[in-house]
């Protein structure tokens, strides 16, 4: 199946290759891998343990490097370029929700927000930014600090760090992994409601399929290569891949 015509592609990578090690130890990840995400979509990256998910994130995301072939976010190539120019890049066109909320604990919720306009030294819309903390239900927290705030609110904090600066794309890398079921829902909804709402495009890694299934694609990774994918997937399609997957 493949992506409708009405979205035009977010990122492109092409012809990735990427090993770890040498010699005997050497761990071959990605060999000749060709992926296009969406623009305005939620893609999930899904596989079993070592199937190259995270590895693959970190590369489309400028994290890491891939040892060969190229990545295009939004038409600008992020392979091949100076620290500085991809730092650029990264602080003004993407947004990063991690696991880890790597929220500034010194900072209010209000800071915290602000931390990558204030880093790029870009303006923020007032009207974007009260659209979106007004989204997550996160205009009496503020003022508040970290600790002063649940998991999932925190996590909601990032979320709008984020989006501040609309960027082309949110990296989300299992962003439930620390919240419970609750806590985590209310992010997952929040995820959703930014790429059908605010035309948001997310990629996220996870590994849980009640998660997976607010994404409009699942891509499935097995051993460095997709072996399948799911549009406008149920919890019951995605845990059935996976099982097939890990057979």
């Amino acid at each position: 199946m493949t992506i409708s015509t009405e979205y035009s592609t977010a990122i492109s990578a092409r012809g990735i290759c990427k090993s770890f090690g040498t010699g005997e130890a050497r761990l071959t990840v990605f060999n000749n891998f060709n992926i296009d995400i969406a623009d305005g979509q939620f893609t999930a990256i899904m596989g079993p343990s070592g199937s190259g998910k995270s590895t693959l994130m970190h590369i489309l995301a400028g994290l890491d490097s891939p040892d060969s072939g190229f990545v295009t976010l939004a038409g600008r190539t992020i392979t091949d370029i100076s620290d500085a120019a991809l730092t650029k890049i990264r602080r003004n066109h993407m947004g990063f929700v991690f696991q880890a909320f790597n929220l500034i604990p010194a900072m209010t919720a209000d800071e915290n927000i602000m931390l990558p306009s204030k880093l790029a030294r870009t303006n923020v819309d007032p009207q974007f930014k009260h659209a979106i903390v007004d989204n997550l239900g996160l205009s009496d927290r503020l003022t508040h600090r970290p600790h002063e705030l649940s998991g999932g609110q925190q996590q909601r904090v990032a979320v709008a760090r984020a989006l501040v600066n609309q960027p082309d794309v949110i990296f989300a890398d299992e962003p439930t992994g620390a919240l419970d079921t609750r806590s985590g829902t209310e992010v997952l909804q929040t995820l959703r409601t930014c790429v059908s709402e605010l035309g948001q495009t997310v990629v996220m890694v996870t590994h849980d399929p009640a998660a997976a299934a607010y994404a409009d694609r699942v891509v499935m990774l097995a051993d460095g290569y997709i072996v399948g994918e799911l549009y406008s997937p149920t919890v019951e399609a995605i845990s059935q891949a996976l099982l097939e997957v890990t057979k």
